[in-house]
């Protein structure tokens, strides 16, 4: 087999793993996994009828997406009211294309062994890659509240707006801290300097807790899922949605919570790596991806936790905290990032 041939199967088994097996095992059990946390946490049961454990209530869930009716509301926009899932859901879906989850795993086939680095595309310029396309999620939303012709979608819609691009500063400023200590935008070469050195999370804690709290805000969740808002806006930006519609908006706040989890463990928490031990050869390059996604499905875990223990902000609150404590906070913390670097 030739190299350029080799190079194309093993990116496609790349692919394969990450975006069939490894999300679409994730993705669908985290609708168990919201409630089974939910119920934990309020002392009640959860999902517990269907199937051992409420298991198999994403099947049922998946049903009911399928099979309700798809109502249209009259007025609407429909290229933009149609195109606005699709548009929600795919950022959550490609940054997985750049952040490695495993070691370099070694490859034997007639006779040759190569090394296979598990990530897809090993690209050096991997964190604007992930900047640019979670940026294009805002289009989503902002396109399901204008084109709905419903005034609390709209409102949802210019929240969103609003409540991303104020923290996205912010997190882009925690995350420059990490490329600017590391000298390099590969995300595979920030965990290399994790390897050699020392988590991120323990020199910039700082720039960690900023970041984490920006991601909270830009996947829309809980105390910061003010572009729904149900009490204020029935809903928001979604409220004119239904069936499968509705269902890719759901399962692109998941995808979104699920990136913004991998981003955090490899900036942070050394991705797939651990302090003093080498992950050689197949077995070791197995333990590598159990252990990158033991770290991802933490965040996950913290995540649900938040989001059933805190209340919701009020929307004065919630830019005051973006633009008046964390955007400040995060510039003065990458100014002595820089101090430092340079001083080295």
């Amino acid at each position: 087999m030739s190299d350029a041939t080799f190079a194309l199967v093993a990116t496609g088994a790349k692919i394969l793993f990450v975006w069939v097996i490894a999300l679409a095992t994730i993705l669908p059990n985290l609708v168990w996994a919201e409630r089974r946390v939910a119920g934990m946490i309020q002392d009640r049961p959860g999902p517990n009828r269907v199937g051992p454990f409420g298991f198999f209530q994403i099947i049922a869930d998946g049903t009911k997406f399928f099979m309700k009716e798809s109502v249209t509301p009259l007025y609407v926009d429909k290229l933009l009211y149609n195109l606005a899932p699709w548009i929600t859901l795919m950022p959550g879906l490609v940054t997985f294309a750049v952040i490695p989850f495993g070691a370099t795993l070694p490859v034997t086939i007639g006779g040759v062994t190569r090394e296979v680095p598990l990530v897809i595309a090993d690209v050096n310029i991997g964190v604007l890659y992930i900047f640019a396309f979670t940026g294009l999620g805002i289009y989503g939303l902002v396109l399901a509240g204008w084109s709905s012709n419903n005034k609390y979608s709209l409102m949802g819609g210019l929240r969103a707006s609003a409540q991303i691009i104020s923290y996205e500063l912010s997190m882009g400023f925690a995350a420059a801290g990490v490329f600017l200590a590391a000298g390099t935008l590969r995300l595979a070469g920030v965990v290399e300097w994790q390897q050699a050195h020392v988590w991120n999370v323990v020199p910039q804690f700082v720039g960690f807790l900023v970041f984490l709290i920006a991601a909270f805000a830009e996947t829309n969740r809980l105390p910061f899922d003010l572009a729904e808002a149900e009490e204020e806006l029935a809903g928001g930006f979604h409220a004119e949605y239904s069936s499968f519609k509705f269902g890719m908006f759901f399962m692109g706040e998941y995808a979104n919570l699920i990136a913004a989890s991998a981003l955090m463990a490899t900036l942070y928490f050394g991705g797939w790596s651990l302090p003093g031990v080498t992950f050689t050869g197949v077995w070791g390059a197995l333990a590598s991806v159990a252990v990158f996604f033991a770290k991802t499905i933490g965040f996950i875990f913290l995540f649900l936790w938040v989001r059933w223990t805190f209340p919701r902000f009020r929307y004065d609150q919630l830019m005051d905290l973006g633009w008046k404590f964390l955007l400040p906070l995060s510039f003065f913390h990458l100014i002595a990032v820089a101090a430092f670097v340079a001083a080295k």
